[in-house]
């Protein structure tokens, strides 16, 4: 009897898998990333929502690989177009950070140089991937300046950090992080602290150059209207964990999770009547003492006495829709 060959799974590509994230401290082991698993194919934006101390941003920087220097424990896997970035060395890593990944940071001025000008940090991260001189990587940047609405990129590119308005810098930073053309764009509260206007203007953006490049975006944030213009898929995390995940629309049609059911009605506005706002009680679990089972059952108006038993797995309960709550 022959042996029947099976071929090798075609991964998704961005693919992460039981991704965890622990930091140890003197106090305990700070549970920051804790199971973590998700899928992004190239073209598609993926929504990452939820309160402070979520693990959202804990997440994205270990995509990136910068966890490794906060010298946190991480174990999983985290699959980029069929490489595994976990089990990489640094040196790799590293150089995949600009051509094959990049972030937008939510802060630009604190992840800019204040020392350097705007127009020399753009063209030191074309320089790293890209064989060229100064005077064509400076050429480079002065177009990517103007690709991002930056008026007088010519001149504007001598300017530092902190010249830049709040619009400007976050502006800047899209214009570096998108300098190599990159196949995985992060960013993490890119709208945070912008005007309305401004808000619009980014996301278009960042949707604008996404479709040019076919580049895959996670959109990190707690600001479900953000996701609603933006994402493909919606992920929605709990003191580091997925609580639900469902294609954007579904979610918004019908919130399974008690978390996401309180993040809706503390909204204004989101159900097209006028009622009263409502708070989700309590505060996030601290990380250094988690909740044994559901962690959101302290603060969930459905909680049962099963809830404190083992965590509920995330299960799909309708096509692409999963949640993780006993009560489903």
């Amino acid at each position: 009897m022959t042996e029947q060959w099976d071929p090798p799974r075609q991964r998704s590509f961005l693919e992460v898998n039981d991704l965890r994230v622990h930091f140890n401290t003197d106090d305990g082991v700070v549970k920051s990333v804790d199971g973590l698993s998700f899928k992004l194919e190239r073209g598609k934006t993926l929504g990452i929502v939820g309160e402070s101390g979520s693990g959202k941003s804990v997440s994205s920087m270990a995509l990136m690989g910068l966890q490794r220097y906060a010298k946190a424990k991480m174990t999983g896997e985290i699959w980029l177009d069929g490489e595994e970035l976990l089990s990489a060395d640094d040196d790799h890593v590293r150089s995949l950070r600009g051509k094959k990944m990049a972030m937008i940071f939510q802060d630009p001025l604190s992840a800019m140089h204040p020392f350097y000008t705007v127009g020399q940090q753009i063209i030191e991260a074309y320089r790293i991937h890209h064989k060229v001189t100064k005077a064509v990587a400076r050429k480079h940047a002065i177009e990517m300046l103007d690709r991002v609405g930056i008026p007088q990129p010519s001149s504007r590119v001598d300017d530092y950090p902190h010249q830049f308005s709040g619009g400007m810098r976050q502006r800047a930073m899209i214009a570096m992080a998108l300098s190599c053309d990159p196949e995985l764009l992060i960013a993490d509260e890119p709208t945070t602290a912008l005007d309305v206007t401004v808000q619009a203007q980014i996301l278009d953006l960042i949707q604008d150059l996404q479709q040019e490049f076919g580049s895959a975006v996670i959109i990190i944030t707690h600001d479900l209207g953000v996701v609603a213009e933006q994402a493909d898929e919606v992920a929605i995390m709990y003191a580091g964990r997925i609580v639900e995940h469902a294609p954007v629309l579904a979610i918004f049609d019908r919130p399974l999770h008690p978390y996401t059911q309180g993040l809706f009605r503390s909204i204004p506005g989101i159900s097209g009547r006028h009622d009263r706002l409502e708070a989700i009680p309590g505060q996030v679990p601290d990380l250094l003492r988690l909740p044994s089972g559901c962690t959101f059952r302290d603060r969930c108006p459905q909680a049962i006495a099963d809830c404190a038993g083992v965590a509920p797995p995330l299960e799909e309960h309708a096509p692409g829709h999963r949640a993780a709550c006993i009560r489903l």
